[in-house]
């Protein structure tokens, strides 16, 4: 379980689009504990996905991710554009929320989008910590609930966590900044899934 914990946690503890959105409504404190649910959720369900075997079945019918990979190069160019705009348009900027939708559907469609358009969730839950976890033999499963648990972990303090830096965030500026990022982390992202082949 620890293994799986560790594994875990060094897959999903980097900058990506999935962590700046659910950064981005920790700050807002807006639907975290849905927006938690669902990313950990996902993880739970893609990991057991890939202990079950079915990242031989993605690698099988690579063209899935094919289409997975170009919707979501559309899906993170719109919300890049998206975040750039907040950033550039003053007026469209409310630090007390910090701009964006905030309706519990819209929320959920997006970290849904987030998640599951994303197709390197695939290749590293599916795929990698599939064939990671399989190795384990008998004990894939415990592994499998320690890599669920490391994404139960890092969402909670991500979402939850985000708050403490709510001083910070109180001016537009902190808010401009952090859609700029948020901006520039779409389009880096949407490029590397165009050019990795």
């Amino acid at each position: 379980m620890l293994a799986g914990l560790g594994f875990g946690l060094s897959l999903i503890v980097a900058i990506g689009a999935q962590n700046a959105f659910v950064l981005r409504q920790g700050l807002r404190r807006e639907h975290v504990l849905p927006i938690v649910i669902v990313c950990a959720g996902s993880d739970a369900v893609l990991i057991a996905a890939g202990i079950a075997g079915v990242g031989a079945l993605v690698l099988a019918a690579p063209w899935v991710l094919t289409v997975v990979r170009w919707v979501g190069v559309v899906f993170l160019m719109v919300y890049g554009i998206l975040a750039a705009r907040r950033a550039f348009r003053p007026g469209e900027l409310d630090p007390a929320t910090g701009a964006g939708p905030s309706g519990l559907v819209a929320v959920l469609a997006a970290c849904f989008a987030f998640t599951w358009l994303n197709p390197h969730v695939y290749l590293d839950t599916v795929v990698l910590m599939g064939a990671v976890g399989n190795g384990y033999g008998e004990n894939r499963w415990w592994f499998a609930l320690g890599a669920a648990l490391a994404s139960v972990v890092w969402f909670t303090a991500l979402g939850f966590g985000a708050r403490l830096l709510g001083p910070l965030f109180r001016s537009p500026l902190a808010w401009r900044v952090l859609d700029i990022l948020i901006a520039v982390t779409m389009f880096a992202i949407a490029v590397s899934i165009v050019v990795a082949r």
